[in-house]
């Protein structure tokens, strides 16, 4: 039998992370742009976002500004409850 990936990652502790990278261009050192991203990632160390933020800074030349980051648990303990009771319709 095998485990969803994304099931395991999800009880790993793993939740939705949403970046906004600000940056500027070098061609208009004046305008600040904005950039979002998306992916599952674990907090409070964000191991995706660090290996995202390490290609962008080698690969594009757009210079980071600011980096925002919310997270979401994808699955929190407010989600499982045990029934009180139960009802039997006919």
């Amino acid at each position: 039998m095998t485990v969803d990936s994304d099931f395991e990652k999800r009880l790993l502790g793993y939740g939705l992370l949403t970046a906004e990278i600000l940056y500027r261009m070098p061609d208009h050192p004046r305008l600040l742009q904005s950039f979002l991203w998306q992916t599952e990632d674990l907090a409070p160390k964000f191991p995706e976002l660090t290996r995202f933020l390490t290609f962008w800074e080698r690969e594009i030349e757009g210079r980071i500004h600011a980096v925002r980051v919310a997270h979401q648990n994808l699955i929190e303990p407010a989600e499982f409850r045990y029934a009180d009771g139960e009802f039997v319709m006919h």
